[in-house]
């Protein structure tokens, strides 16, 4: 097991990569009520794995991941009786992490959680950070708060459960830290593929690490995204926009969303044409597409509605070489001409 932490505002949150799940009871804390916040899946496949502990579950996917549901777990907290000395504890993936540490940042105006990420995409990304939110009419994470969680778990055996296109979506997570803070790493990504996309439990326990000590060292230095943070928002912005348009994965939508705002790198003199295909070709290596059949008018106006966006312009991320980023403010009318998704 690799350990990590992140000391935030809101607490020290311990990463445990390569923890098992079934291990999580000796960091619970001791004589502390917990309650277990999962999905359905999650619940069907690990049931036996997680503290014996009071449970609820929610729905899966993102249609879970709403105001709606994080009522429906207040209202069984408070059927519950819980009060503030409860500890809530999210198995699940990014979805269930998200509202896990939402609810725990607003029942009774904070309890203390913790999470395991059953995906990879949760295990490098949405569990780590302290990022906690809902999505609202279709806008993603638009309700949220920065909330620590005490520990997160990223077990690598847990992923050998997951979809394919699950281990894909994850994917461009991990290649997105690579192209903006190491490009020793990205190299690697390149090299051992084949490997990564396997499974392999030494192999992706590192990229696993590699990754979350990317995050961890950017969050720790900005836990609340007033600048360094903004980085790891390379190919968000576009691809948020993207995925509410057409309502592909988030994996798909980051993909496109980083070839586009490397393909603007390149137009503004900033990235070279060579990178940008290297970018581009690790992406296809992963099973992830380049561009995607999005309409330009619905994408900008979803860009317009972006929760980065000041007066007329987004503070966007772009890339100046492999393993190096800048966060600039661009025009939103800037923006249309990289939007041949």
């Amino acid at each position: 097991m690799k350990h990590l932490e992140i000391a935030g505002q809101t607490g020290v949150s311990q990463i445990l990569v390569g923890e098992r799940l079934e291990n999580a009871g000796a960091h619970l804390p001791e004589n502390t009520r917990v309650i277990v916040i999962t999905d359905e899946t999650v619940n069907r496949l690990y049931s036996q794995k997680m503290p014996d502990a009071e449970r609820i579950v929610i729905g899966c996917g993102e249609p879970s991941k709403t105001l709606d549901t994080a009522a429906f777990i207040y209202r069984r907290l408070i059927d519950l009786e819980a009060d503030r000395s409860v500890f809530l504890f999210g198995v699940g993936g990014g979805i269930v992490c998200d509202i896990t540490g939402f609810v725990a940042a607003t029942y009774l105006r904070g309890v203390r959680f913790a999470s395991a990420a059953t995906t990879l995409l949760a295990q490098v990304d949405a569990s780590v950070g302290g990022k906690t939110g809902v999505n609202l009419d279709g806008y993603k994470n638009m309700v949220g708060v920065f909330y620590q969680p005490g520990f997160v778990i990223c077990d690598p055996h847990l992923l050998k459960t997951l979809p394919g296109h699950e281990v894909v979506s994850g994917f461009a997570e991990i290649i997105k830290h690579a192209a903006i803070a190491d490009a020793g790493y990205f190299g690697r990504l390149e090299t051992r593929a084949e490997e990564a996309m396997a499974l392999i439990p030494e192999v992706i326990e590192q990229i696993v690490y590699d990754s979350v000590v990317i995050k961890s060292d950017i969050v720790n230095r900005d836990e609340r995204e007033k600048g360094e943070r903004r980085k790891l928002n390379f190919g968000h912005t576009l691809g948020h926009a993207i995925e509410k348009t057409i309502g592909c994965s988030h994996g798909q939508a980051v993909s496109a969303g980083m070839v586009a705002a490397a393909r603007l790198s390149v137009k503004k003199g900033l990235l070279c044409e060579s990178d940008m295909q290297r970018l581009s070709g690790l992406l296809a290596c992963f099973g992830l597409p380049v561009s995607l059949p999005a309409d330009p008018a619905a994408v900008y106006d979803a860009l317009a509605r972006d929760k980065k966006r000041e007066a007329d312009f987004i503070w966007f991320v772009l890339l100046s070489a492999i393993g190096d980023c800048m966060v600039s403010p661009v025009a939103l009318t800037e923006l249309q001409a990289v939007l041949d998704l």
